[in-house]
C-alpha cells in the first residue's frame, strides 16, 4: 500500500483508528480522550470510526461506558459537551481477540469492512500494548489482510510506542522485522514527551528569537541539566519497569530527545525530514557513556507527605535482590564545534521528593564582574524551561534591590503557560494523533536517529549489566543518592 502523506487534513476521506490493547490503562487515559478532544474541535474527518481490540472480553455498551469514565469536557463545556460525548461514543465499537491470533484480526477485519463497505477508508493502527507483542500484532494485521489492501486508495499507518528494543542490537532487529510489514513512512514512533507543547515550543524560542542565536554555544553557556523526577512509585507496573529500568524507560528517550532538541543546529526548514536529520546529527556527536559518567540508585523504604512508601525490593512484583535501577544520573558530552566543552547533566528518577521535569541551561558567570560582593553570590544567569508541572519558561536574571544601596538579588521574567494561554493547552497525545493522521512525522523518532541513541547508552548499559553494579540506595521521598551531587560537582554544576 502506497503511503501518500498530507500536512493538509483531508476530512473527506473516512478514517478508522484501531487501538490495539484498547482495554489497558493508557489507551483509556490517553488514546480515548485524545481522541475526543480532536472531535470536539471539528479536527477529524467526518467519517471517523474508533475500533478498540484487546483480550478483555466486553461487548459495545461496556466499551462506550468504560471509554466514557475518562472524557473531559475542556473543550465544549455545557449541555452540548453530553451530545459530543454520545456522537463520539456511537462511533466506537470494541472487538475481543488473541495478540497472536490471525483468525481474530480476522474478526477486526469484517468489523472494519462493516463500518465501511466501499473500503475506501485510511486507517491508523496504534499499538498500546507491550513491546513484546509489537512483532506478534503487526503480522497477524497483515495475515489477516489488513496492512497491505491491493487497489485501495488509502493509507495505513502504524504507532507503536517506546521502548523499542532494549539495546542497539534489538532495537535494529524490532526496526528490520516491524519493516516487513509496516515501511518506515508508515511507522510513527511516539515519544509523548516530543507532544508537550513547552517541548514543541523549544525550537520556536531557538530559532525564532534572535537574542538566543549569539549566545546558544560553549562560548556563553557553562552547561546543561535535564531533570525527570517523580515522588511516585512502580504504580502496579512492577514487571514492566524491573525488565527495563529508569535507563530504558525514561533517559534514553525523553531526557535524549529533549537534549536533542537543545543542541541541534537549525533546519533547512520546517519539514519533517529536516528537523529530525538535524537532530540526528546532533545525537551522533554526543560520546557513548561509560561508567564513569553515570550514577544509578534503588530507592528504599521511606515517607512522602505523611505516607508511608516500600523500597523497590519489597514492591509486589519485584524480584528479590533485583539490581535495576530506579534512578540514574549521567553527563553526557558533545563533540562539536558549538559544545565541546560544555556538560549536559540528566537524571531521572522514581521515589523522590517532588514530581517535576524541567531543562536547565547555566550561563557562564560575568567576567569582572564588578557587582561581586561575596564569594558565595550566583550571579549566572539561566533559562529554565518547565515541562511539568505547570508548563512555563524564565529567564533568571540578576536585578538590584530598590532601596539606597547597591543590593543584588536574582528575579525571574516569567511566562506561565496557564497564565497566557488560558486552560486549553492540548494534550500531548491531542497533537500526536493529528500529526499522525496529517502524516506529519517532525516529532516521531526516525529509525537512524533511534540507533543514534542507542548507541549512546548501549556500552553502559551492558557493563552496568555485566559487572552486576550494586545501585546507591536513597530514601524514598529524598533528592536521589548523593552520588549525583558529587557527578554534577566534578563539572562545577549542582542540580
Amino acid at each position: 500500500m502506497g503511503e501518500r502523506p498530507s500536512l493538509d487534513l483531508d476530512r473527506s476521506q473516512p478514517l478508522s483508528a484501531v487501538v490495539v490493547g484498547a482495554s489497558g490503562d493508557l489507551s483509556m487515559r490517553k488514546i480515548f480522550p485524545a481522541l475526543f478532544a480532536l472531535y470536539c474541535q471539528d479536527l477529524l474527518p467526518r467519517e471517523f470510526h474508533v475500533v478498540g481490540f484487546s483480550r478483555s472480553q466486553m461487548g459495545n455498551d461496556a466499551f462506550r461506558g468504560r471509554i466514557m469514565e475518562h472524557l473531559t469536557c475542556r473543550y465544549v463545556p455545557g449541555e452540548k459537551c453530553g451530545e459530543l460525548m454520545d456522537a463520539f461514543l456511537a462511533r466506537c465499537t470494541y472487538v475481543s481477540g488473541n495478540y497472536n491470533s490471525v483468525d481474530s484480526f480476522r474478526q477486526l477485519h469484517t468489523e472494519l469492512q462493516h463500518l465501511d463497505p466501499q473500503g475506501r477508508e485510511n486507517r491508523i493502527f496504534y499499538m498500546a500494548i507491550p513491546p513484546f507483542l509489537f512483532l506478534d500484532v503487526a503480522h497477524a494485521l497483515a495475515d489477516a489482510g489488513l496492512v497491505h489492501r491491493d487497489g485501495h486508495g488509502g493509507w495505513g499507518r502504524v504507532v507503536i510506542e517506546k521502548p523499542f528494543g532494549s539495546d542497539l542490537a534489538s532495537s535494529n532487529q524490532l526496526t528490520e522485522s516491524m519493516a516487513k510489514v509496516f515501511t518506515e513512512d508508515q511507522t510513527y514512533r511516539i515519544d509523548h514527551y516530543l507532544g508537550k507543547e513547552v517541548i514543541q515550543n523549544l525550537m520556536v524560542l531557538r530559532f525564532a528569537n534572535l537574542i538566543f542565536d549569539p549566545i546558544w554555544d560553549r562560548n556563553c553557556i557553562h552547561d546543561v541539566r535535564i531533570s525527570w523526577m517523580e515522588n511516585l512509585s512502580l504504580e502496579g507496573r512492577a514487571g514492566y519497569f524491573d525488565e527495563y529500568g529508569i535507563v530504558r524507560d525514561v533517559m534514553q528517550n525523553h531526557l535524549l530527545q529533549m537534549l536533542a532538541l537543545v543542541a541541534m543546529e537549525p533546519p533547512v526548514a520546517l519539514n519533517s525530514h529536516y528537523v529530525r536529520d538535524e537532530k540526528v546529527k546532533a545525537l551522533r556527536c554526543v560520546a557513548p557513556l561509560t561508567l564513569n559518567d553515570v550514577v544509578v540508585g534503588q530507592y528504599t523504604a521511606g515517607a512522602v507527605e505523611g505516607h508511608q512508601h516500600s523500597g523497590y525490593r519489597e514492591e509486589e512484583g519485584v524480584p528479590a535482590g533485583s539490581r535495576t535501577p530506579t534512578y540514574a544520573a549521567a553527563v553526557l558530552q558533545i563533540r562539536n564545534r558549538r559544545w565541546d566543552g560544555v556538560p549536559f547533566l540528566i537524571r531521572a528518577g522514581k521515589g523522590l521528593h517532588t514530581n517535576m521535569t524541567e531543562i536547565r541551561i547555566r550561563f557562564h558567570d560575568v567576567p569582572g564582574n564588578i557587582f561581586r560582593t561575596s564569594p558565595d553570590l550566583l550571579t549566572a544567569n539561566e533559562l529554565v524551561i518547565r515541562v511539568q508541572p505547570n508548563a512555563a519558561i524564565s529567564f533568571r536574571i540578576m536585578n538590584k534591590v530598590p532601596g539606597l544601596g547597591i543590593k543584588l538579588a536574582q528575579s525571574d521574567l516569567d511566562l506561565s503557560y496557564e497564565a497566557a494561554f488560558g486552560g486549553k493547552i492540548p494534550d500531548a497525545y491531542e497533537s500526536l494523533l493529528l500529526d499522525v493522521i496529517k502524516g506529519d512525522k517532525s516529532l516521531f523518532i526516525r529509525s537512524d536517529e533511534l540507533a543514534a541513541a542507542w548507541q549512546i547508552f548501549t556500552p553502559v548499559l551492558h557493563e552496568l549489566e555485566a559487572r552486576r553494579v550494586e545501585p546507591e540506595k536513597y530514601t524514598f521521598g529524598s533528592e536521589g543518592p548523593p552520588a549525583a551531587n558529587a557527578l554534577a560537582a566534578r563539572f562545577n554544576a549542582r542540580w
